[in-house]
């Protein structure tokens, strides 16, 4: 009787995530929203956070399982299947520049923010998923980076804070300073330049879109090869996690290496994606149902988010990300306009 009634009251909490999701989507169709390319994982972090500080007390705790449960299991399948939207083709359209760049803008990015953070003596989670949203591919890529660490929702929430802030002022600044001349790039080193630095893939697409189908194209693909890039950062992070649990753990407790299922299955499907066995269809079907789980993860994220919390991790994660902002764009900018040229 009592497993029935856990199980009713998981129900509720996933019933409840549901129903924002339902509307995050519902809000995303807007056209208004569409413009600022606000996907529904946005607006579903959004309406989850104005529900934390708004009704969360007067809903029973009992509901609290059911919020996890979509923060956590519902948010693994949903990276799983994001793999539909990647092929091993869209790696060998581009080429060896888009590559390089990537590798280099990923690593620079994810492994400096992360000494940045510790001389800003800023809590390391934090550091960690406010670098690899950053250095990879926005939330999408917080949300990985937080499954396959032990961290506490709020934290998640801080760190897509900063990729939605820094990635919308891509969106707009991206085609103002391309069309005024301010990047002298050719439509296919901006590109390469927008895909490797812009932070959310609809942000990539919003900006990409605004300079023209040349600089689009390869804008996206080469954004679709820094996701991919989302696997060996989820082994290496677990790997670092493992190793300092056995430094930090007494004789009798020694820690082990986690691997993260849900980044294999990820690049899995990736690779069955590659073979174009399924209809268009059903793939467009998949990857909209998709989009729909990970939107209910990231409304549960955002029901576990006060204003308190916020202002408990401070302003040292923005003052991360602002940095981490600067580097994108002056390292991108540098590398597409010196590097490409000599490796094409």
């Amino acid at each position: 009787m009592q497993l029935s009634s856990s199980r009713s009251s998981m129900l509720h909490g996933v019933l409840l995530i549901t129903l924002f999701a339902c509307a995050a989507f519902y809000i995303g169709d807007m056209s208004f929203v569409k413009q600022i390319s606000f996907s529904p994982m946005i607006v579903g972090i959004i309406l989850g956070m104005l529900y934390a500080n708004s009704l969360r007390n007067n809903l029973p705790e009992t509901w609290v399982p059911g919020i996890a449960f979509c923060s956590k299991r519902i948010l693994r399948i949903g990276i799983i299947l994001y793999g539909f939207r990647l092929t091993f083709q869209d790696v060998t359209a581009v080429g060896l520049p888009a590559i390089a760049i990537d590798a280099i803008m990923v690593t620079v990015t994810v492994c400096g923010g992360i000494l940045i953070g510790r001389l800003l003596h800023m809590d390391r989670g934090i550091a960690l998923l406010t670098s690899v949203g950053s250095g990879i591919c926005g939330a999408a890529a917080v949300l990985g980076a937080e499954s396959a660490i032990k961290i506490k929702p709020y934290k998640t929430a801080v760190a897509v804070a900063t990729v939605v802030i820094f990635g919308t002022l891509s969106m707009f600044l991206y085609p103002i300073l391309y069309r005024s001349g301010i990047f002298e790039l050719s439509p296919e080193a901006m590109g390469i330049f927008a895909g490797s630095s812009i932070h959310e893939v609809a942000h990539v697409v919003g900006a990409g879109n605004a300079m023209g189908k040349e600089v689009s194209d390869v804008a996206i693909i080469v954004k679709m090869i820094r996701v991919m890039m989302l696997v060996p950062v989820l082994l290496v992070i677990s790997y670092s996690v493992a190793r300092a649990t056995r430094q930090n753990a007494s004789d009798n407790k020694r820690g082990k290496i986690t691997i993260p299922w849900f980044a294999i299955l990820f690049l899995a499907v990736i690779g069955f994606n590659s073979f174009d066995l399924l209809p268009e269809s059903l793939v467009n079907f998949i990857n909209t149902f998709d989009t729909f789980l990970l939107t209910m993860a990231m409304t549960a994220l955002g029901a576990e988010t006060s204003i308190e919390k916020f202002k408990k991790a401070g302003f040292k994660p923005f003052v991360l990300a602002a940095i981490l902002y600067l580097w994108l764009i002056g390292g991108g900018y540098c590398l597409a306009k010196f590097v490409v040229p000599v490796l094409v």
